[in-house]
């Protein structure tokens, strides 16, 4: 087995848990947990406040940000935060690598092509950048060790590529395309 890595998880948490639950179970022989459980934050807190208890409590030692990405996923500005907090935060000399996953609930799960509008836009630009990866929900623990070290190498290999320009957003985003 390989370095188990430093698994960061961010999700809509309302739509998405059974996903996050889902794949600590499958996959938590292969990577620590360094993810936010329900009820560790309390959303009443200030935006200020949550930004930086995440990136100083969870984000500042993980290695790879995985997204789990459903239906809503690109609306949710946590997810655009922690996203963020990602590629801001250094772990040793490096920011964390970051992937995605398109889960089975998502329209585009099992297309060849997904539709931009409808993943979380730090994600793609840092997709579209070469910096970070985007899959489909995987149950095989060998290909998900495999996603998890190409974006851990990633980070180094692709650093210079990694794009965290866009403005944090302020509030959630509705709506269809």
């Amino acid at each position: 087995m390989s370095e188990r890595h430093k698994v960061f998880l961010s999700y809509y948490h309302k739509d998405d848990n059974i996903w996050r639950e889902r794949f600590e179970e499958i996959f938590k022989n292969i990577f620590i947990n360094k993810s936010v459980q329900p009820g560790d934050i309390d959303t009443e807190d200030s935006a200020l406040y949550i930004k930086r208890l995440i990136q100083e409590e969870y984000l500042s030692d993980t290695s790879v940000l995985v997204v789990l990405i459903g239906p809503k996923t690109w609306g949710r500005k946590h997810v655009d935060w922690e996203i963020s907090a990602a590629l801001d935060a250094r772990v040793g000399d490096h920011v964390a690598g970051i992937m995605g996953l398109i889960l089975p609930t998502h329209d585009n799960y099992y297309d060849i092509k997904y539709d931009p509008n409808l993943v979380p836009p730090r994600l793609v630009d840092n997709q579209e950048s070469g910096y970070a990866k985007i899959y489909n929900w995987t149950e095989d623990v060998q290909l998900m060790q495999q996603y998890v070290q190409t974006a851990f190498e990633d980070r180094t290999r692709k650093e210079k590529y990694h794009t965290n320009k866009r403005l944090q957003m302020k509030r959630n985003r509705s709506g269809s395309f």
